[in-house]
């Protein structure tokens, strides 16, 4: 496309800046010839503003039609006051040129400058409405033929210019949503699950604070909550996810509770409902009762689990004489294990925790509803973990279940997987176990399978880095901390870079690896309701 099709039905007249004086290896210097047009915007919408940085202008080059980004605009302080004179060969007005893109002749669509640069004397060109909308359509490398998912947001200072992505785009290489309290970070998640959910893309919503259960109708979602009409069996979780789940301190309360659990699958093999007392009786007998445990005893009694831990605080005897080859009680190993008895116990009084693990009837199984989600195509599956109540343990473990099974299904249909507040199940507050194996198998591998992350959070910090570093993808709302900014600046520019502090809310950079540009955008609140309203004071 030349530069007359670009600017067809227009005189290229009305857009002349002036000419290129300096090249430099990423950008160039301009020299205005043409002050009038800084001033005079009649012909123009009132989006541009030449007499600015930050608007777009046109080089023509023997290559192609170069696209530019003003991030310097100079003049002297007699060509300011004397404006339309000719005035001295002193005089100068100058605008500082960011090489963004190039539009070869053969091509209809911007792409990558590369190596490729101006020429000294090459015209500059205003960029019209026209050419910042081929710049829009041109900015996304994925897709190819795929349907834009409806807007959602208009770009900074363009308002009349919508956003309009495609879902690979946002969502092949994963995507995050980064920002502070109040940034309006719930608000963009909410804005595009809106999209993903109303065009009939699958959707796996896990929502620990219940903010999102009343946005979207039982006709378009089908809406779980664990604990009061969910539940799960104790056997379908693996022992890792139960050391998740009660947050073992170390190596001695993570064997002392697989030994436990052991034990109630024992109980529970032989139809017995009381715990396994060990102590008094022959060493021999309960090891060999408990080797008989095979991988089909699952099941067991969870609400006997903290009296069970107490139980295996016994050692074996010192052996003497009498040949005594029975348990004793160990004080040592007690006391050991007290702290994690106090935290079992407090979890199955503060939380759902003994509803969630039933077989009642009448109630949904979580794992049968996410295996009958995966393979329906067109359907969203909504999973409300609020009630469970605010333990990170429980949430963590939820997440690694659902991440780890739905990477064990074949002939997955295509879905995104929102976790909202992602922080919340990265890290265990009693010890450095963290709790994204799950998150980052799925970062690692889903996209072969077709499971794409959508994750929020508030401090990139509090992400592990191991999975931090999948995502190819983010929306960056303000940050104020320079940990924060330090952890994302790798994928910004250092315009943007220095605009991250002065975001308001619902101001937006969006940076992707599938994107030819940084875009500053401006989120548009969907009418969907959502509880995250802050009361005055």
């Amino acid at each position: 496309m030349t530069l007359e099709e670009l600017y067809e039905g227009k005189n290229l007249g009305d857009f002349y800046l002036g000419k290129v004086t300096q090249i430099y290896r990423s950008n160039c210097i301009a020299q205005i010839d043409n002050v009038d047009l800084l001033t005079d915007r009649s012909k123009l919408s009132k989006s541009f503003l030449p007499n600015t940085i930050n608007n777009f202008v046109v080089i023509e080059s023997t290559l192609g039609v170069f696209l530019g980004e003003v991030f310097e605009n100079k003049a002297s302080r007699k060509n300011i006051y004397e404006s339309g004179s000719a005035g001295s060969k002193s005089d100068y007005h100058e605008i500082c040129i960011d090489t963004i893109a190039l539009l070869r002749p053969d091509r209809n669509k911007f792409e990558l400058a590369g190596f490729n640069t101006l020429g000294i004397t090459d015209k500059v060109y205003l960029a019209s409405d026209e050419v910042y909308k081929l710049f829009l359509r041109s900015l996304e490398f994925t897709g190819g033929d795929e349907e834009p998912l409806p807007s959602f947001a208009t770009y900074l200072n363009r308002a009349q210019a919508e956003v309009e992505l495609k879902p690979s785009t946002l969502f092949n290489r994963h995507l995050m949503c980064i920002g502070a309290t109040n940034s309006g970070k719930s608000t963009t998640a909410l804005a595009i699950l809106d999209k993903v959910v109303s065009t009939k893309h699958k959707a796996l919503i896990i929502d620990p604070t219940g903010e999102y259960k009343n946005a979207f109708n039982s006709d378009e979602i089908t809406k779980l909550t664990l604990g009061v009409d969910t539940t799960i069996a104790p056997g379908k979780i693996t022992m890792e996810q139960w050391e998740k789940l009660f947050e073992t301190e170390n190596g001695g309360q993570s064997a002392t509770l697989a030994e436990a659990i052991t034990s109630l699958r024992y109980m529970n093999k032989v139809g017995e409902t009381t715990v396994y007392n060990k102590i008094g009786e022959s060493i021999d007998e309960i090891q060999e009762n408990l080797a008989s445990v095979t991988r089909e005893d699952t099941e067991f009694n969870i609400e006997l689990l903290p009296e069970q831990i107490q139980c295996e605080a016994v050692r074996e005897p010192e052996r003497d004489n009498n040949y005594n080859f029975r348990f004793c009680y160990d004080s040592l190993k007690a006391n050991a294990n007290a702290s994690l008895v106090q935290k079992i116990q407090y979890q199955f009084t503060n939380t759902r925790l003994l509803s969630f693990f039933s077989s009642e009837p009448g109630m949904y199984n979580l794992l049968d509803v996410i295996e009958q989600f995966v393979h329906l195509p067109d359907v969203s599956l909504y999973i409300d973990t609020s009630s469970l109540g605010a333990s990170e343990g429980i949430g963590g473990m939820v997440i690694d279940l659902v991440s780890n099974f739905v990477m064990d299904q074949d002939d997955i249909c295509p879905f995104v997987f929102f976790i909202d507040e992602v922080h919340r199940y990265t890290k265990s507050r009693y010890s450095d176990r963290e709790f994204h194996g799950g998150l980052t198998l799925i970062a690692r591998e889903g996209r072969k399978k077709g499971i794409f992350l959508y994750l929020t959070t508030q401090n990139p910090k509090d992400v592990a880095p191991i999975l931090f570093g999948q995502i190819g993808t983010m929306l960056i709302h303000r940050l104020m901390l320079n940990d924060e900014i330090k952890a994302v600046e790798s994928h910004l520019d250092d315009y943007a870079l220095k605009h991250v502090r002065k975001l308001n809310q619902g101001e937006v950079i969006l940076t992707s690896v599938n994107l030819l540009h940084n875009m500053f955008i401006h989120v548009r609140k969907s009418e969907r309701t959502q509880h995250n309203q802050t009361p005055q004071l």
